[in-house]
């Protein structure tokens, strides 16, 4: 099934989407307090949604995150991507990569929707997108293996990973980044689809084998397959439940794929600015087999308010 959240009619919604409609829950309820409840009371209101008798188009209403997370954790989990990076920088993939699925925890405030428009953030003069897919954990567990992982993961959303390049380099030096870098805008959507769904997709070695493209303004920048992942969503979960709780809601993003997947990972292998910054006007455009596509319009965002520089120690 595929669950949404939505507005209509000025009220917040959730419910199944199926042929080009929704079918809203019969009650009034958030997508993740079901989750919360276990996979079981999700399907079954899922089930009750389709047989009402209530159907909305989709063109009607205002997709919304499929659910607001707790925590979100982003990982770098396609070896090209970190090249590519890397090489921008003067730099390669360092062996630390290899040891394990690396992430950062991110601003779950931030969340928006499959069609919203995006701001430049404050004082961002290289803005980036990051075409990922995210697990939505389903229900609570730690110190997971792979195998017990895979009954944790209810379902999988498309990520858009919004990056102030510029901001996020300053970060970096410091090495406390990124954080002003990745905390304006993450786009989830335009649904939650559930791991049953996508389970045709698995490979015998435990990866889902999604084709992913990216375009700016109707122009293909970027495509991969999700398969070229170095860690499976399982194998992420585990580490991301070593020695700490996963609970649901949580997401896991899978970083960002390769081939164009963002422009910070084309300017480092070109070693120019092309294609060139994201700037008001623009439109990113994501599409996932099997999950659906988002899209959203950059618009201006506003200053930053100003902050004296640290005060140095006599």
């Amino acid at each position: 099934m595929k669950f949404a959240s939505f507005v209509h009619d000025g009220k917040r919604r959730s419910g199944v989407v199926a042929d080009d409609r929704v079918h809203p829950f019969e009650h009034p309820v958030d997508l993740l307090d079901l989750i919360v409840e276990g996979e079981e009371s999700l399907h079954a209101a899922g089930t009750r949604a389709v047989l009402g008798s209530l159907r909305l188009p989709l063109a009607d209403v205002g997709l919304l995150p499929p659910l607001q997370p707790p925590t979100v954790r982003d990982y770098m989990t396609f070896e090209s991507h970190v090249e590519g990076v890397a090489r921008g920088y003067g730099d390669t993939v360092p062996e630390e990569w290899y040891a394990a699925p690396a992430f950062y925890f991110t601003n779950p405030y931030a969340m928006i929707g499959a069609h919203d428009d995006v701001p430049v953030p404050p004082g961002c003069g290289r803005f980036d997108f990051e075409l990922e897919v995210a697990a939505v954990i389903g229900k609570a567990g730690r110190d997971l293996t792979p195998e017990q992982a895979r009954d944790h993961i209810i379902g999988y959303t498309i990520l858009n990973d919004w990056s102030a390049r510029d901001l996020q380099g300053r970060e970096i030096r410091v090495k406390l980044g990124p954080a002003k870098g990745k905390d304006t805008a993450t786009t989830l959507g335009p649904w939650l689809v559930t791991a049953d769904e996508l389970e045709p997709h698995r490979t015998a070695d435990g990866f889902l084998n999604l084709d992913l493209t990216v375009a700016v303004n109707g122009e293909t920048v970027g495509q991969d397959r999700l398969a070229n992942m170095a860690w499976t969503f399982e194998e992420m979960a585990a580490y991301a439940s070593r020695g700490t709780w996963v609970r649901p809601g949580d997401v896991l993003g899978s970083g960002t794929c390769g081939n164009g997947g963002c422009l910070a990972e084309l300017w480092g292998r070109g070693g120019v600015l092309e294609p060139p910054p994201l700037v008001a006007g623009d439109t990113v455009t994501m599409t996932v087999e099997g999950i659906g596509t988002i899209s959203n319009t950059v618009v201006e965002g506003v200053a930053p308010v100003p902050l004296p520089p640290a005060r140095r120690r006599q």
